[in-house]
């Protein structure tokens, strides 16, 4: 598929085949977008072109189990080591000897590179985090148990982990239902998927954000058609073995500079400890090179002829120089409306 001027191509990292959209020249700085669920490298489309325009190498994979890249079947394979394994070969594999790269990354994706930058801060320059902050593991207690104890067996996490189950929930929504109210509907509190109608009623209608038309919602439906869900449902699956897997890491800091951006209404922000953690003082102390931007639910920022950087204060501190703000970008203006980011 060629949409302005995207290249996609398959690579072999760490036992997968893992497919690649990218744009700019092999001579650029990288930088590399890694998505969330449920989502695709086409959640970047406009980013990859507003950073190729800027002189970088913009690279956005399918992850392990999404899209055009291989899923393996066991949840197991979707360890934190596994991914951050395919990651770094992507890495290798696109030059520059293993080369720190500046790294955006959203949801799923931005935990994988949480755990990126903790396991090998020499492969990345920057990080930019959306939405979700880092979680420091807990000495004692498992993750799922956590959230069972907390937030009750409905809650989204916990629902997703008997394989099959939510899998054949889905089915009977179909793909295209399932992703717009994930994507689209923003009910308050946590999300919780209870055991009937748990992506609401069959014969609900939810309009259409103005940054997500129908041929977006198409594009995603038809890729999850095809692969079904299963593989990004298996990284929620695993949160209990990286838990078994990174004791070693306990109370260990992210050292890489760091700039977490989140919308004060989104759904991470907003659950129960979260705020907690990132303004009293825990996060900083996890993540020293940190520096964060709270966006009201409603931001838009208009194009002009100046810089990034002068659009707003992103370089200092931490020379965190790369024009953060244009991952934003779309064609010719970027928003975040109800804190989501617009695509």
């Amino acid at each position: 598929m060629e949409m302005e001027g995207i290249e996609h191509r398959t690579v072999s990292v760490n036992g997968i085949n893992m497919h690649l959209a990218e744009k700019g020249g092999e001579g650029g700085p990288v930088v590399l977008f890694l998505h969330g669920f449920p989502e695709l490298w086409y959640t970047w489309r406009h980013q990859l072109t507003a950073f190729a325009a800027l002189g970088y190498r913009a690279v956005a994979p399918d992850l392990r189990g999404y899209g055009d890249s291989d899923a393996p079947a066991e949840a197991s394979s979707y360890s934190c080591l596994h991914v951050v394994g395919d990651i770094v070969a992507l890495i290798e594999t696109l030059g520059g000897g293993g080369a720190p790269v500046l790294l955006v990354a959203h949801d799923w994706g931005a935990m994988i590179a949480w755990y990126l930058c903790l396991f090998r801060p020499d492969l990345v320059k920057a990080f930019a985090a959306l939405t979700v902050p880092f979680r420091p593991r807990h000495p004692k207690m498992k993750p799922v148990e956590g959230m069972r104890a907390f937030f009750g067996d409905d809650y989204y996490m916990c629902r997703f982990q008997e394989p099959g189950k939510i899998e054949s929930e889905i089915a009977e929504y179909g793909a295209e239902k399932v992703i717009k109210k994930i994507l689209a509907d923003r009910s308050p509190g946590l999300p919780r998927l209870p055991k009937e109608n748990p992506f609401g009623s069959k014969t609900d209608d939810i309009k259409l954000p103005p940054w997500l038309s129908q041929q977006d919602l198409n594009f995603y439906a038809q890729k999850y058609d095809k692969k079904g869900f299963t593989g990004g449902l298996n990284y929620y699956r695993a949160l209990d073995l990286n838990w078994e897997l990174t004791a070693a890491w306990t109370g260990a800091k992210v050292k890489v500079p760091v700039k977490f951006i989140v919308g004060d209404i989104d759904m991470v922000y907003n659950t129960p400890g979260v705020k907690e953690y990132v303004h009293g003082g825990g996060f900083k102390n996890d993540v020293p090179l940190l520096c964060f931007i709270i966006l009201n639910s409603i931001f838009l920022i208009k194009p002009t002829h100046r810089s990034p950087n002068e659009l707003y204060d992103i370089t200092p501190p931490y020379s965190f120089s790369f024009p953060i703000f244009y991952i934003m970008y779309s064609e010719l203006y970027f928003s975040l409306v109800s804190s989501e980011i617009v695509y």
